[in-house]
């Protein structure tokens, strides 16, 4: 953990390269310090059916959902969610000048005995 997954409208495609945008989102992760490199993985889904606010054609939107495990103060992870979330503004501040795109954000706790999980990259990166 975490998990981070982006749900994003398909025009979005000819416009940023949203290879770029996991990136930069998954260095902003590490950045926060709060996670182990092994555990990030961001993952990007593209909506091909979707019906965004009143149709417009240019509308668009890029939906995140971070999954966490449990560990961390609120305080940690508003700090954390809050700079994942200016990565991902200034990724798209070309959009966001516009009126026609929305960006949200949501960090979800997992519940550990509801969570299972097996990892054999944490092992190899810790030497």
């Amino acid at each position: 953990m975490p998990h981070l997954s982006i749900q994003y409208s398909p025009q979005l495609d000819d416009s940023h390269d949203i290879s770029a945008l996991c990136h930069d989102l998954s260095d902003a992760i590490t950045e926060s310090a709060l996670f182990p490199v092994a555990g990030i993985r961001v993952r990007a889904f593209r909506a091909d059916h979707e019906s965004v606010a009143d149709r417009h054609p240019d509308n668009a939107f890029v939906a995140m959902q971070m999954y966490i495990g449990a560990g961390r103060t609120l305080e940690e992870q508003q700090r954390a969610g809050a700079h994942i979330y200016a990565a991902a503004e200034a990724f798209f501040a070309d959009r966001l000048a516009g009126a026609h795109f929305m960006l949200s954000m949501e960090i979800f706790e997992n519940r550990a005995d509801l969570s299972w999980k097996r990892n054999s990259v944490h092992p190899r990166l810790k030497g």
